[in-house]
């Protein structure tokens, strides 16, 4: 079987075979984190809630991901601070928008969410999921406003409109993965097409 980094895996070397074990593990995690964040993004639309559960398990994958793969494609200084600034902006948004508005204009969960993510993105990375995902989540409002004043023959308006903000989180961060880890994922096609 050939594997990631060009070697051959025949199970003679113990070296070898733990090498092929990270692999399978920066796969595992790979595949589980998508999943999380579609378990995730149905859960916030039904319930409003973003368990704590999925969010430490989106977490550990990201820390696992990179870990397994030698941090090579985030190292281990931009993982955390992704972490920290994804957790952070969102906890300060949430902080401001709270106040203005008198409630919870975010909740935790979305800041788990963000921390969580920016373990697998990184600074930069995280910084774009959560524009992107404002972006998904603003499209996902007007597309749900239009039908709400569809189905009940009123004027369209967005004014107070209230979506739960975790699926367009979710969105921005698949995006940014899929673009991050384009190399990765062709690796992974290519071992399984060989």
């Amino acid at each position: 079987m050939r594997a990631f980094h060009g070697k051959d895996y025949d199970g003679q070397n113990s070296g070898t075979d733990n090498l092929f074990m990270f692999e399978i593990l920066a796969i595992a995690c790979f595949i589980v984190a998508p999943i999380l964040l579609l378990a995730l993004s149905l859960i916030d639309l039904k319930h409003w809630i973003l368990p704590d559960e999925l969010n430490l398990a989106l977490g550990i994958t990201g820390a696992l991901f990179h870990f397994s793969t030698a941090y090579r494609y985030i190292d281990m200084q931009t993982m955390i601070i992704g972490g920290l600034v994804g957790a952070g902006l969102l906890y300060g948004i949430r902080y401001f928008a709270n106040k203005h508005y008198g409630r919870d204009a975010l909740g935790l969960g979305d800041v788990k969410l963000l921390g969580a993510a920016g373990l697998w993105l990184g600074t930069d990375g995280v910084l774009q999921a959560i524009t992107l995902g404002a972006m998904a989540g603003l499209v996902h409002g007007v597309i749900y406003a239009a039908c709400l004043s569809f189905k009940n023959k009123t004027a369209f308006t967005i004014r107070d409109l209230s979506i739960p903000a975790g699926p367009g989180f979710a969105v921005g961060i698949l995006c940014v993965g899929i673009y991050l880890y384009h190399d990765f994922f062709k690796e992974i096609i290519n071992v399984f097409s060989s």
